[in-house]
């Protein structure tokens, strides 16, 4: 696993003193966080094999360790433009419905620590697709970093989805290539 450099809290303090761990990423120009807690690991990014059927926003599969995880392009589910990978992208891995996820996103910087008190509801002027993903705006000094909720980020029809047509790949048999003669 990719070790993520740890950084001290952030400035300010919280009257309860109740810090929350968050690991930070960016995907286009924005900064991104999600809880620690919820975050399995960080990976590099690695060959992705196409899944059939899935929903657009999931670019395929990868095999972690014996895990068969979908991987999720963040880019395409913000609705941002698709971008060449860097040697900085990185595949956030978290659970989501009991199944595990990859995130691709443009790089993962650092856990920090964030007193709850700098955290504040989404901004209700951010349309509906933006904000169905976003349960929190943190304040990092003069930064912001958008919180998301991994558990919106796939419709229990797109997890269905990407379950079905897990199944379906698992259960298909593999095709052989026909010999050929050698005349």
């Amino acid at each position: 696993m990719e070790r993520i450099a740890r950084r001290g809290g952030a400035t300010g303090g919280s009257a309860t003193g109740e810090m929350k761990q968050l690991i930070s990423f960016t995907v286009g120009a924005e900064e991104y966080g999600l809880e620690l807690l919820r975050v399995k690991e960080v990976i590099r990014m690695r060959q992705i094999t196409w899944l059939p059927k899935a929903p657009s926003c999931v670019k395929g599969i990868i095999n972690l360790r014996g895990d068969i995880i979908p991987i999720v392009d963040l880019r395409e589910r913000f609705g941002l433009q698709p971008q060449e990978q860097t040697a900085m992208t990185r595949v956030i891995v978290v659970e989501v419905e009991g199944m595990p996820v990859g995130m691709v996103v443009d790089s993962a910087s650092q856990v920090v620590r964030v007193p709850a008190d700098q955290f504040d509801p989404p901004p209700t002027v951010m349309g509906g697709a933006s904000r169905e993903f976003i349960t929190s705006v943190g304040k990092m000094g003069d930064k912001l970093v958008i919180m998301i909720d991994v558990d919106r980020i796939l419709s229990i029809e797109e997890m269905s989805g990407i379950a079905s047509s897990l199944e379906a790949a698992i259960e298909e048999p593999a095709i052989e290539e026909p010999a050929v003669s050698r005349a």
